[in-house]
């Protein structure tokens, strides 16, 4: 018997890619089983333990562990954290098809699908470390400011920014990192030369 996430998973297009569709079906499946509420928390937890855990972190994105070994260790930790059967079978087809690395991408196009269908605009946030309480209540702020009343955060850690943050909203990119300024310094320099 085919699983219905894994059945939908391949049946439903989007406009987007891979993540979207993955996304796309998650949704579909938790509004069928009138759990949506309950599957969106969930994966707001798994985006938290996927940033917070590097050991799971590890585990999901290696290539050199084999699919079986990392889908039941997978489905051990979610079970450890008392994940609901929904988001615990649907990592598991993730895993099945071979997608864990993309995971993360899967948890950040699912919570911009439900922003997306409940009118709150997504801000797509990279920083050089993870934000603190004060650092997101002042981005919310200036967003506010902007004119983005009802925003939803979606925050990634990027090292190689070096600081400050890359903010995308929609079209819209506010790039105030130290690597995009020390590169508009490099260019200026070169063309003063």
């Amino acid at each position: 018997m085919e699983h219905p996430v894994a059945s939908e998973a391949t049946t439903i297009s989007s406009g987007g890619g891979l993540t979207d569709r993955y996304a796309a079906a998650l949704y579909a499946h938790a509004g069928d089983l009138n759990e949506l509420d309950h599957v969106v928390w969930q994966m707001e937890g798994l985006g938290q333990l996927i940033d917070a855990t590097p050991d799971f972190r590890r585990l999901i994105e290696s290539p050199l562990i084999d699919v079986a070994t990392s889908t039941k260790a997978a489905l051990a930790v979610l079970a450890a954290q008392g994940f609901g059967k929904t988001v615990s079978d649907f990592v598991g087809v993730i895993a099945a098809n071979r997608r864990l690395r993309v995971l993360r991408e899967i948890v950040n196009a699912f919570a911009a699908l439900v922003a997306e269908r409940r009118g709150i605009t997504t801000a797509h946030v990279a920083s050089a470390q993870p934000l603190n309480d004060v650092q997101r209540t002042q981005l919310r702020a200036r967003l506010i400011e902007a004119g983005y009343s009802n925003v939803n955060i979606l925050e990634q850690v990027e090292p190689d920014l070096l600081g400050g943050l890359v903010v995308r909203i929609g079209a819209r990119l506010y790039d105030t990192s130290l690597k995009s300024r020390l590169q508009r310094l490099q260019y200026a320099m070169k063309g003063a030369a």
